[in-house]
């Protein structure tokens, strides 16, 4: 955790340097099902401040079943002077999401990609920042943030709990995911707000090799990238966080970090193996010290320390990441999150071992 926080205040936080539109950028966006978060991603597409003819949208229709096409058959001809295509999704592995990336990949015009997602909110100056930031230090691959949209439910009401928790987990994923880049240890990123060029993506051939796992279409994109020492950086600015949509309940989250473990067994990254092994270990140990604690085979003391540690060294890193993100007020659910945590991590990642997922209405086999 110290490695992480030092790698993550390494980072200098980046800011627009008003540079000229040079590079051009194909934003590529796998969707299924997505009639109900569309209209709030393409409302924010509309609204990128950067020439229209320095950027293509590129949608990809994975065998929807809702209305989602009837919305985004509607866009283009609103928008006319954007340059949108929408193709369907050409299935040739295990993973759909990677499969529907190639497919648009192979119809992309220019020369940097970058994927985000269907139940995201993209920013305004979003292409603007990655403009800069890819003219002043020349990244093949550049991770950018994430963060839930963090709202009160629809008609009023108190934040769920479980959202609460949900944001902390991915505010200590993306300090984690900075901080690795930042001590040249990259291992993770998120396809919600990635951006790589395109040249490089297929001289490292893709996602070739990784096909057969129905996830990772970002993390093994990047430590094919880290393998041939291809330059990655972390785009650590406020005005490129990409905001998604939360899980609808604790079940989805359950299930979307099954997935997303799933695919740690593959990771090359000897250092990623390195602090999966470690985080499980000390989770796994927390869980088993607090069983033999309440059978009365081990005193409680030794015990809390172990938490107390953790406790405090996970919540200087969470804090840090709490404060870029401005998402201070969560960290009141941080004493409860902290006990309960070893318990969840432990389950998802015992689960993601030996059990099948689903995911957007479909099985996948570990």
């Amino acid at each position: 955790m110290l490695m992480l926080l030092h790698g993550w205040k390494k980072i200098q936080e980046f800011s627009s340097e008003n540079s000229p539109a040079e590079i051009r950028f194909s934003i590529i966006i796998p969707f299924r099902n997505e009639a109900e978060n569309l209209p709030i991603l393409l409302k924010s597409l509309t609204e990128i401040n950067y020439p229209n003819s320095k950027f293509e949208i590129i949608l990809v229709n994975d065998e929807s079943e809702d209305n989602s096409m009837e919305i985004i058959e509607g866009f283009p001809q609103l928008h006319s002077d954007f340059r949108i295509k929408v193709l369907d999704n050409e299935r040739t592995s295990n993973s759909p999401k990677k499969d529907a990336i190639n497919t648009a990949i192979n119809s992309a015009q220019f020369e940097y990609i970058i994927t985000t997602d269907a139940d995201c909110q993209v920013p305004e100056n979003w292409l603007k920042s990655y403009n800069d930031f890819i003219l002043k230090t020349g990244n093949k691959l550049i991770a950018a943030p994430v963060a839930p949209l963090y709202l009160p439910p629809k008609g009023g009401g108190k934040i769920p709990y479980f959202l609460n928790f949900e944001v902390l987990d991915i505010l200590c994923l993306q300090i984690s995911t900075a901080g690795a880049i930042g001590i040249s240890k990259a291992f993770m990123c998120n396809g919600a707000n990635l951006c790589y060029e395109k040249d490089a993506f297929l001289k490292v051939s893709g996602f070739a090799g990784n096909d057969n796992i129905a996830s990772g279409d970002d993390v093994f994109l990047l430590q094919k990238f880290q393998q041939e020492n291809y330059k990655i950086g972390f785009l650590k600015s406020k005005e490129v966080i990409v905001y998604t949509q939360p899980q609808q309940s604790f079940g989805d989250l359950v299930s979307q970090r099954i997935r997303w473990a799933s695919k740690a067994p593959a990771y090359k990254s000897l250092f990623s193996k390195f602090t999966g092994v470690t985080v499980l270990l000390m989770n796994l140990s927390l869980v088993i010290g607090a069983f033999l604690v309440f059978l009365q085979i081990l005193p409680y003391q030794p015990i809390l320390i172990i938490f107390l540690v953790k406790f405090n060294l996970d919540f200087i890193l969470i804090y840090s990441s709490a404060k870029f993100f401005q998402r201070e007020t969560v960290l009141r659910s941080y004493f409860w999150s902290s006990i309960f945590y070893p318990f969840f991590s432990t389950y998802v990642a015992v689960k993601s071992l030996f059990s099948d997922f689903s995911w957007k209405g479909r099985q996948f086999k570990n």
